[in-house]
């Protein structure tokens, strides 16, 4: 790994930018193509080539953001510049990402800002296997390499060592790695509206829930609300903790009785239900076993609070700082397909997502 516990006295300050967990800034005034390449080879200097058992290769994904492609393309040239291989999946949700990552036993890059208004994006890092890159385990080391190749230049291999850009599509191995998660033989008919916020929900849910990636037709009449990708957010936020981005999903469920209704977040990781009656559920609620609207079990003193249910089981408040290191490390086992308890607990949270008997 780099030293850099002595500063180039031109290094570039990047702490506004690069915090404990992730890479989140404006663009371009924090986050331009200049900066996206130098954090690219300092990630791959950190930790992809001293990880590295094999050629060295990084799988990077985008969100829906208009900045996305030109800051992958500027982060994979960093990547190249120093002898890692880059595959690119296109558009992918966080969690999309970190399957990748996971079944290809690589470490990844996803380009988001998650939830925050357009003007913003993000990179959110992980090792092989999805494990976490964060502040004490990387990130503050590739912040500091990153402002000293800003301010020096991207160092350079010989031309015959570069990286290779190549690009593979992952949706539909992901889209059926999700149904491998609940027993779907006897899902009952169930209408759901799903709000994408017009993020990547509205690219993952068609695939999961619908047969876009190819599977089986369920037995579910989806609703779509705002599935068109657009990250300048023309209809709400994609950001379901505030309650008024959640009205619309709200007012929809009522008007089309439907049994659920589910928002996701600008890059789909996180999802926030709301019952046949349009009321958010909260988490204590959600881990009940639900009855539907045909003779629903109503639960009057639960708490009301919107809470979102992760993919990889979690719930709880927003961690505005990206993930966190355990739940993180506990996504990288559900995606390499594990069967020890964080399965078992996303198996069941899908089960009741679903509203199985």
């Amino acid at each position: 790994m780099p030293d850099v516990t002595t500063p180039s006295p031109d290094r570039v300050d990047l702490s506004a930018l690069i915090k404990a967990y992730d890479v989140r800034g404006i663009v371009p005034e924090q986050l331009d193509a200049g900066v996206a390449r130098a954090i690219g080879a300092a990630f791959a200097d950190v930790v992809v080539l001293p990880e590295a058992t094999r050629r060295p290769r990084v799988v990077v994904g985008n969100d829906m953001r208009p900045s996305g492609p030109e800051l992958v393309g500027a982060f994979a040239e960093g990547l190249t510049a120093r002898g890692v291989d880059v595959e690119l999946i296109g558009l992918a949700s966080t969690d999309g990402l970190y399957f990748a990552s996971g079944s290809l036993d690589v470490p990844g890059a996803m380009f988001t800002a998650s939830h925050n208004p357009a003007e913003y994006n993000g990179i959110k890092l992980c090792r092989a296997g999805a494990r976490p890159v964060g502040q004490d385990s990387g990130l503050s080391t590739i912040r500091e390499l990153a402002g000293d190749y800003l301010a020096s230049g991207v160092p350079q291999v010989a031309d015959d060592a570069r990286g290779s850009v190549t690009e593979r599509e992952m949706l539909a191995e992901y889209a059926g790695f999700l149904r491998t998660l609940v027993d779907l033989s006897g899902i009952r008919p169930l209408k759901v509206v799903v709000d994408a916020g017009n993020g990547m929900g509205g690219y993952t849910a068609p695939a999961v829930l619908g047969t876009g990636a190819g599977l089986p037709e369920l037995p579910l009449d989806v609703v779509p609300l705002y599935f068109e990708l657009d990250g300048t957010f023309p209809n709400h936020e994609a950001n379901p903790l505030e309650p008024e981005n959640l009205r619309d999903l709200q007012r929809a469920v009522v008007e089309h009785g439907a049994d659920i209704g589910l928002a996701f977040d600008g890059d789909a990781d996180r999802c926030f239900v709301v019952d046949e009656r349009g009321e958010p559920v909260s988490r204590d609620r959600a881990r009940r076993p639900p009855r539907g609207r045909a003779g629903a079990r109503r639960w009057p003193d639960a708490d009301r609070d919107p809470q979102p249910h992760h993919l990889d089981g979690r719930a709880g408040p927003h961690h505005r700082g990206g993930c966190e290191d355990g739940p993180h490390a506990r996504r990288a086992l559900v995606h390499q397909g594990g069967d020890g308890p964080a399965r078992g607990g996303l198996r069941r949270r899908a089960q009741r997502a679903l509203l199985l008997p």
